[in-house]
C-alpha cells in the first residue's frame, strides 16, 4: 500500500512506500519551519555510495533521489561516514530525505546495518517504490525545486491535504541566497592528528572526512578552523597552505569568507574544493549562479584545459562559477566535458588551485586524486622559499 508521498513545490506528487524514519503527516507540517523531510529535490546518478551521500555535509537541506534503480544491497557501516570533525550535536545524516525506486529488503554483510535501519536510527525519512525515472525527467526539464516527504494513513492525499502541503512548500526557503554553513562544520579549532613535513590550514565549510584523510596520506598535518575564522587566526599557525572545503548553500552570500580568502591570496598557496572553489571565484572578483539541476553523481567527465586529458569525477553542486565574470589573470583550469561549465581555476601569478568536483571522491572514481599531489607540491615549493613569500597580500 502506498502510504508515503514526495510532493514538489510545483505541484507534482509521487507516491511510494515509507522506509527509514516515518515521514510526518500533513498535519505535522508548519509553515515557516523546515523539518527533516523537506528540502531542495535533486537527483544523483551514482551507481552506489549511498552511505557517503547520506553523511556528506554538502547535501544539507536537500532531498536526494537515486537514479540507480536499486539501493541498499550492501548495507551501511559507520566507518564509511563522510562527516568531518563537526560537533557531536550535529546530525550524522546531513540530507533531508532519500528517494529510491527499489529498496533491498534482504540480508546485508555481517557487522553492517540495513539502509532502512540506518535512516531510522538517525531520524531521516525515505520513500521507495517511486518512479525515479519520471522524477528525474521532471527535475531535468523543470529544474530542482523544493519538496517534502509526507505520510498518509489513507493511502492518498486529498485535495485539501495537497493544498496544505503546497502552502507549506511555499514557505521553504530557496537554496539560492541561503547560507547553510551555520549548520555544518566545526565551531572550534581542531587538530585531527597526524604528523607531516607540511602543515595546512583547512577552513571547514562542511569538509568531507576523506579530504583530511587524503592530506594525511601525503604527509600533511592539518589544523581545521571554523568557517568564521579570521585571517590572523589562520596565519597564526604558519601554515604552508590553506584549503577551503566543500559545503552546502549559496556561495554568493558568503561575503565574509570571500574577504578572508582575498586577504590570504598572495600570502600562501590557496586551494578550494567545490564550495571553496566557488567562494575563491568571488574573492577574485568573479560571480556564481544557480544551475538548473546541478551536477550530482560519480560519472561527470572533466577536461583539464592544460593537458586536454579528461577524467571522470565525483560531483555534488547546484551552483557554478560564471566564466565570463572572471577578471584577467584568472585561468580556467578545468571544464565539464558535457556542458562546458567551469570546473576549476588557477592564476597566472598567484599560488592558487581550485576544483568544482571532488578529487577525494568518496564515493566515486579516484581519477583526480593527483590534484592533491599538485597542491602539496605547490605548498612544498612555497615552504622551501618561505622568506620570498613573506610579503603583503597581492591586490585582487
Amino acid at each position: 500500500m502506498r502510504n508515503c508521498f514526495l510532493v514538489l513545490g510545483s505541484g507534482e506528487c509521487f507516491g511510494g512506500i515509507s522506509f527509514g524514519s516515518r515521514a510526518p503527516g500533513v498535519s505535522g507540517l508548519v509553515s515557516g519551519t523546515e523539518g527533516a523531510a523537506a528540502g531542495e529535490v535533486v537527483f544523483n546518478t551514482a551507481m552506489g555510495g549511498y552511505h557517503e551521500m547520506l553523511t556528506d555535509p554538502s547535501y544539507t537541506g536537500q532531498i536526494v533521489a537515486l537514479t540507480c534503480p536499486h539501493a541498499g544491497n550492501y548495507g551501511c557501516l559507520d566507518e564509511w561516514s563522510e562527516r568531518g570533525p563537526d560537533e557531536p550535536s550535529m546530525p550524522e545524516i546531513k540530507l533531508s530525505g532519500l528517494v529510491v525506486r527499489s529498496l533491498h529488503s534482504g540480508p546485508v554483510p555481517g557487522g553492517r546495518t540495513t539502509l532502512h535501519e540506518f535512516l531510522k536510527k538517525h531520524g531521516i525519512p525515505g520513500i521507495q517504490g517511486v518512479d525515479t525515472r519520471a522524477l528525474t525527467l521532471r527535475l531535468r526539464t523543470g529544474g530542482s525545486c523544493a519538496g517534502v516527504i509526507v505520510s498518509s494513513p489513507e493511502g492518498a492525499l486529498s485535495g485539501e491535504e495537497m493544498s496544505r502541503v503546497l502552502a507549506y512548500l511555499g514557505s521553504v526557503p530557496s537554496m539560492a541566497g541561503r547560507n547553510l554553513l551555520p549548520s555544518v562544520g566545526t565551531r572550534t579549532e581542531k587538530h585531527p592528528g597526524g604528523r607531516g613535513t607540511l602543515h595546512f590550514a583547512v577552513v571547514d565549510c562542511g569538509v568531507k572526512g576523506n579530504i583530511l584523510r587524503e592530506l594525511s596520506l601525503r604527509g600533511v598535518s592539518s589544523t581545521v578552523y571554523p568557517w568564521t575564522a579570521a585571517p590572523e587566526d589562520i596565519l597564526r599557525s604558519s601554515p604552508d597552505g590553506v584549503l577551503f572545503s566543500n559545503g552546502p548553500g549559496d556561495p554568493a552570500v558568503l561575503t565574509p569568507l570571500a574577504d578572508v580568502i582575498r586577504t590570504l591570496l598572495g600570502r600562501l598557496p590557496v586551494f578550494g574544493i567545490c564550495l571553496g572553489h566557488q567562494v575563491i571565484a568571488h574573492a577574485l572578483g568573479g560571480t556564481t549562479k544557480k544551475m538548473k539541476f546541478g551536477h550530482h553523481g560519480c560519472n561527470h567527465p572533466v577536461r583539464d584545459e592544460r593537458t586536454g586529458q579528461v577524467q571522470v569525477t565525483s560531483q555534488n553542486h547546484g551552483f557554478e562559477v560564471d566564466g565570463s565574470s572572471l577578471p584577467p589573470g584568472v585561468i580556467i583550469r578545468f571544464r565539464n566535458a558535457n556542458d562546458g561549465t567551469v570546473e576549476g581555476l588557477s592564476h597566472d601569478s598567484l599560488p592558487l588551485l581550485s576544483c568544482q568536483f571532488h578529487p577525494e571522491a568518496a564515493p566515486g572514481p579516484r581519477d583526480s586524486l593527483w590534484i592533491f599531489d599538485e597542491f602539496v607540491h605547490m605548498a612544498a615549493v612555497y615552504a622551501a622559499h618561505k622568506e620570498a613569500h613573506s610579503c603583503p597580500p597581492a591586490k585582487i
